[in-house]
């Protein structure tokens, strides 16, 4: 079996990362794949789609769905690919199977830095916290270190972004049965269901993850931002024939974006139910991730700067 020059890096990439490196693969692709248009869609040129916060939900839905489709799309490319000029302090909390653990983060334009200030539901002890302050100070030691990561990081980002550019042949979209509205957000949604193309031959091994998701999803109807999705596994999903590993049936993943500050959205929330085989090792990802408490910081912030909030902190110990 041959396998193309962009599968044979993909593979490459894969192997190589960790377990939260195939977590973000798997959120970051399902993310990005639930707002293209229909194939034969007219693309909307519009950043913002709705006219006023009056606007009548008839009158919403009576334009085409891939034109919402189209601006959330817009939108979400810059939240992939925010560049830290408007920078955010907030908590990110995260349980999965090996751990249960809150940071605060600080974000600049090379990446974010963290300082871990709990664990397991509880205030980290005096020698920890201590150790995690000298491990700070080694990331500001070490600024090479810290680049390099984040480039590694940003090479993942542009590999997501150009999942993108496939989505407009990946999906199909309706409007969702009497316009449901999601309660967690204050403003008027429209809602739209998809489902897989039936048409989309995916061109790479990375692709193949787009043809096995359905779901809703819920747009601000204000801004043309998403704020919700939901979906669900509807069959197995490969990666490389099989070869890699493969996503099973019934799976769900739920995401929500928050609008902290200005133009500024962000994950606020990941719900991720999966099993799921890597190469001959089975997974099963139940995994939380919960983003409060955000601060927008007033301007650019280096690496270093970063580490300095981080270390001013004033972090409960036990």
């Amino acid at each position: 079996m041959q396998l193309r020059w962009a599968d044979r890096a993909y593979l490459k990439g894969w192997m190589g990362l960790n377990r939260q490196g195939k977590v973000f693969w798997v959120m970051m692709i399902f993310v990005t794949a639930l707002y293209a248009q229909p194939a034969n869609g007219q693309a909307s040129s519009s950043g913002n789609t709705a006219d006023s916060e009056g606007t009548t939900a008839g009158a919403l839905v009576s334009r085409p769905p891939q034109v919402w489709a189209d601006a959330a799309v817009a939108h979400e490319l810059k939240v992939i690919d925010d560049d830290g000029t408007q920078p955010l302090r907030f908590r990110v909390h995260k349980i999965d199977a090996k751990s249960d653990t809150v940071r605060v983060e600080v974000e600049t334009k090379l990446g974010a830095v963290a300082r871990l200030v709990e664990r397991n539901g509880r205030p980290l002890t005096v020698a920890e916290d201590l150790a995690e302050q000298e491990r700070l100070r080694g990331v500001m030691g070490r600024p090479e270190e810290f680049v390099r990561h984040h480039k590694r990081d940003a090479g993942t980002r542009q590999d997501t972004i150009e999942l993108v550019k496939l989505m407009p042949r990946a999906m199909l979209f309706t409007y969702a049965a009497g316009q449901p509205q999601w309660k967690g957000f204050a403003g008027q949604q429209v809602s739209i269901d998809f489902r897989p193309n039936p048409a989309f031959h995916p061109p790479s091994m990375a692709a193949d993850m787009l043809t096995g998701l359905e779901g809703r999803l819920w747009i601000d109807a204000r801004s043309g931002r998403m704020v919700r999705v939901e979906a669900r596994v509807l069959k197995p999903v490969s990666f490389g024939w099989g070869i890699v590993g493969k996503i099973y049936p019934g799976g769900t993943l739920a995401l929500e974006q928050a609008n902290p500050a200005g133009e500024r959205w962000v994950y606020s929330n990941l719900d991720m139910h999966l099993n799921m085989r890597v190469v001959v090792k089975s997974l099963a990802m139940n995994d939380r991730m919960v983003a409060s408490d955000f601060e927008a910081l007033p301007g650019p912030v280096s690496m270093q700067d970063a580490v300095q909030m981080l270390l001013a902190m004033h972090v409960p110990t036990r």
